[in-house]
């Protein structure tokens, strides 16, 4: 095993393992927080232990996109499971924006009828709430950086950070001022707070999933930088794509100027990879080459 090799399966063990004591956390949490919910009567702590249930699993869903993405490529998986983190972000992010619509409408059911509520046990198991999930952020703080996977992780713990911070606000406003209506103004908060965030992750997961161009990459500088290249004279049906966070992928056919040799166009492509890798981050090529064939020259084409 290369010393890259050791790093990059170090670093899933660390993810998994990390991933594995925020799961436990939150099961902790969503326990106390249903309990005391139910026994103290307040919705926004109740919310809370939904919210914090649907992290439970999505960290089980992230878990096993990790463990899937370790597994190699075989005859009939040519990727592996290199996709299975974009998708449990998918699904992570689409539940975050479902579970939020549904706390905003029982919100403002309840917000009609206000109930008087044990706010002392709102106010400790919000306590352990925020010291649980902020735990676990800070064990995922690191991967969300570079991890779509563990971001959508990352962002779950962190918006259940800030929803146990609202509601021991909540529950201190009860507890000393009885504004009980407080509970469903910070339940629909919550919910839009949620929504806000699902969202852009929600957008950047099907964007991949639907092998999107990247939006930090222009095709047209593609081209212009290959086409810069001696002996080259068009790129042309480009695509480009994300496979998973970490591989950039373009396939593109490239037509020259005149009939070269193997050895020449492998140095050619040499040039292109650089190119490619430095100016774009492109970190794998497949380019199909041409020379006087008949078919259209434009840079996208629908295949």
């Amino acid at each position: 095993m290369s010393a890259t090799d050791a790093h990059n399966h170090n670093h899933h063990q660390l993810k998994g393992r990390n991933l594995i004591i925020s799961i436990l956390l939150n099961i902790l949490i969503t326990l106390a927080q249903a309990i005391g919910g139910l026994v103290s009567g307040s919705l926004s702590l109740l919310s809370d232990a939904l919210h914090n249930f649907t992290d439970v699993i999505s960290l089980i869903v992230s878990y096993i996109a990790n463990r899937l993405s370790r597994q190699k490529a075989s005859i009939d998986k040519t990727f592996g499971y290199k996709r299975a983190e974009i998708l449990a972000a998918f699904v992570n992010a689409s539940t975050l924006i479902i579970i939020a619509i549904l706390l905003m409408i029982e919100a403002f059911k309840r917000f009609s009828h206000p109930q008087v509520i044990e706010s002392s046990l709102v106010i400790w198991l919000s306590i352990l709430g925020i010291l649980a999930n902020g735990f676990s952020v800070l064990l995922l703080k690191k991967d969300s950086n570079s991890n779509l996977n563990m971001r959508s992780a990352y962002l779950h713990l962190f918006t259940d950070m800030m929803a146990s911070v609202a509601v021991l606000i909540g529950g201190l406003l009860m507890k000393y001022f009885q504004v009980f209506w407080v509970d469903s103004v910070l339940t629909f908060l919550i919910g839009l707070y949620l929504i806000w965030v699902g969202y852009d992750l929600l957008k950047t997961s099907t964007k991949m999933i639907m092998l999107f161009t990247p939006s930090h990459i222009n095709v047209r500088d593609v081209v212009r930088a290959v086409h810069n290249i001696p002996k080259v004279n068009k790129l042309h049906h480009v695509h480009i794509w994300n496979l998973n966070d970490d591989e950039l992928h373009l396939e593109a056919h490239l037509d020259f100027k005149e009939n070269i040799t193997l050895t020449q166009f492998n140095d050619i492509l040499f040039q292109i990879e650089t190119v490619l890798h430095d100016k774009f981050n492109i970190n794998h090529v497949n380019i199909q080459p041409e020379f006087n064939k008949e078919d259209p020259k434009e840079t996208i084409v629908q295949d």
